[in-house]
C-alpha cells in the first residue's frame, strides 16, 4: 500500500527488455514493492546507487511506458507504524489519461485529464485520485475528463512540472469509489441484498 506522496523523483539508468533500472537515494532491498509512476513494481537487483525493477509485458502494455525514461516519480511502499498521509493508494493503474491542457491561474495551475469514459464511475468530485503516482484532489468532474488544481509546490517538486498537452498518465482512480461500484453492481446483476458477513468479509480484506 502506498500514500500517494513522492519520496523522491529519480534517475531512469535504463530500460532493457523488462528490466528498469533505476537511481536514486532510496535505498532499495531485495523483494521490496515500490510504486514507479504510481505502478507498483518489485525490486529484482539492488545496487550502491539504486536497484531494477521487472515490469511484465501486461505492466508494459497497461502503462504510459513512454515516461519510464529520463526521471520518474517514486515511493517505497508503507510500512507497519508509519505515519498515514496523502491517501490510500495501492499501485494498480486503472487507465492511461491524456493531458488536455494546463492553466497557470498565477497561485495555482488548473489541469484538465482526459480517460475513458467508463472510469468517470470512479472519480469523484472533491475525492482523490492518483495521477503518475501523485495523490491529488479532483476538483470537477465531466463525461470525459476531470480538472485538477495544484500547487506551484507540487508542480515544482514533481514531473508535472515537464507534462504538456498530449502527455499520457498512468490512473489509479480511487480504491473506495471502485469497491462500491463493484458491489452496486453484483446486488443489481443478481437481485440480492449484501449480507453483514459479505461486509464483514470485504472489510477483513484491508
Amino acid at each position: 500500500m502506498f500514500t500517494g506522496l513522492i519520496r523522491e523523483v529519480a534517475k531512469v539508468k535504463s530500460f532493457v527488455g523488462s528490466t528498469l533500472t533505476i537511481k536514486a537515494q532510496h535505498k532499495a532491498s531485495l523483494g521490496d514493492s515500490i510504486a514507479i509512476n504510481g505502478a507498483c513494481l518489485t525490486v529484482v537487483h539492488v545496487y550502491d546507487d539504486g536497484f531494477s525493477v521487472e515490469l511484465s509485458p501486461e505492466s508494459q502494455k497497461l502503462l504510459a511506458i513512454e515516461n519510464y525514461k529520463d526521471q520518474v516519480h517514486i515511493e517505497p511502499a508503507m510500512m507497519m507504524g508509519d505515519r498515514f498521509e496523502g491517501h490510500i493508494v495501492q499501485g494498480h493503474v486503472d487507465t492511461i489519461g491524456t493531458i488536455e491542457s494546463i492553466k497557470n491561474n498565477g497561485n495555482s495551475y488548473d489541469i484538465f485529464i482526459k480517460v475513458d469514459t467508463k472510469y468517470i464511475p470512479y472519480i469523484v468530485p472533491k475525492g482523490s485520485i492518483t495521477v503518475d503516482g501523485v495523490s491529488l484532489t479532483v476538483n470537477d468532474v465531466a463525461q470525459e475528463s476531470f480538472r485538477l488544481t495544484i500547487i506551484p509546490h507540487t508542480m515544482k517538486e514533481t514531473l508535472f512540472k515537464n507534462y504538456t498537452k498530449g502527455t499520457r498518465v498512468n490512473i489509479e482512480t480511487d480504491m473506495f469509489a471502485r469497491y462500491i461500484a463493484h458491489i452496486l453492481k453484483h446486488q443489481t446483476q443478481h437481485a440480492t441484498t449484501l449480507t453483514w458477513d459479505q461486509v464483514d468479509a470485504i472489510s477483513s480484506a484491508f
